[in-house]
């Protein structure tokens, strides 16, 4: 049954130790962030010439940007591609590109999808299933879903982007955290109608770069280009992406080394007692019985964990980066 994504108070990210030092104030510094589904392993940035901070991007190192995303993400072309300075920036702006209509999230999942479309004037809706949201004019769903790592096949997206685009509908497909996933994407062939949403800095740890992509068939991906407008993506984030979307093998060892990470933090979750829900490679969401005093233990252990205000039970761990991040997570936990 849907229910309506009313307005609400201001999202809770993760990544904010302003938040974390206010909680706990008496906490051992550095703290250790795995409130974020970021790489803790980041890529190692290319060094970059003067250039690409004094000038003004060039169209053509754009269109370089977009052919290494679309060689990245298996899409069909460049033409496919729309560069743009983070994911976010793509969520927030696809409601402005339709009129007033039904919108249902596929959910619970990322809170900014609902609240960007109710912002453009939506009404909007969580639903927990994609047959459902695919009776509305617009349909979002997170694959792999975030917070609990759900996924949808291909196929199943095909015949809802479909459908949604036999009544001029869209189907937005989040993919932020596919790239190190067995996921089946919908780049590779992106129906009329559908929109991917591909994140970078999640991917290469780099998310103060600000980049992601939209892939869609070129008539979309043109109107989401348009849309951002002239020099959107900075010259140091165009210079970094490139390098690295071009890395397939860094990609390749990054998705084994993670596998390994979350195989050693779901063991560290079992001992502590939680009960796994599910994630992706860069972070695992469990519930515990004691979850509000563990997330307290934790934070006085200067170790910030992401908890869910609707699942009190709930908590969402990142990977740590460290040797001495894991032995201070297994100690916090034990």
């Amino acid at each position: 049954m849907a229910r309506e994504a009313g307005e609400a108070g201001p999202i809770r990210h993760g990544g904010d130790l302003g938040e974390a030092r206010r909680l706990f104030p008496d906490a051992p510094e550095p703290w250790i962030d795995l409130s974020t589904g970021i790489n803790p392993i980041p890529y190692p940035c290319p060094a970059l010439e003067a250039s690409h901070f004094q000038r003004l991007p060039a169209a053509g190192d754009l269109r370089a940007l977009e052919a290494a995303a679309a060689a990245a993400y298996g899409a069909p072309g460049a033409g496919h591609v729309a560069a743009a300075p983070g994911t976010q920036a793509l969520i927030d702006l696809l409601p402005r590109l339709r009129g007033p209509g039904r919108v249902a999230v596929v959910g619970p999942t990322y809170a900014e999808h609902a609240a960007a479309w109710r912002r453009g004037g939506h009404a909007v809706a969580t639903v927990p299933d994609l047959g459902e949201a695919a009776a509305a004019d617009v349909a979002v769903v997170v694959n792999p879903n975030n917070p609990d790592g759900r996924t949808w096949t291909r196929p199943a997206l095909a015949d809802a982007a479909r459908a949604l685009a036999a009544r001029g509908g869209w189907l937005v497909v989040d993919e932020a955290f596919a790239d190190l996933e067995p996921v089946e994407s919908l780049c590779a062939a992106p129906p009329a109608g559908a929109v991917v949403l591909r994140s970078f800095g999640k991917t290469y740890g780099l998310a103060g770069i600000r980049l992601g992509f939209a892939v869609a068939a070129p008539p979309a991906a043109d109107a989401i280009r348009a849309a951002l407008g002239p020099w959107a993506v900075s010259g140091p984030a165009l210079a970094v992406g490139r390098v690295a979307l071009a890395d397939a093998a860094w990609r390749r060892e990054a998705a084994a080394a993670r596998g390994r990470d979350a195989a050693r933090l779901d063991a560290l979750i079992a001992a502590a007692g939680g009960r796994l829900v599910g994630g992706t490679r860069l972070f695992r969401t469990a519930d515990f019985p004691d979850a509000a005093s563990l997330f307290g233990r934790l934070g006085r252990a200067g170790l910030y964990v992401r908890r869910f205000e609707a699942a009190p039970r709930r908590l969402r761990f990142g990977l740590p980066g460290t040797g001495a991040a894991w032995a201070r997570l297994a100690r916090a936990l034990a």
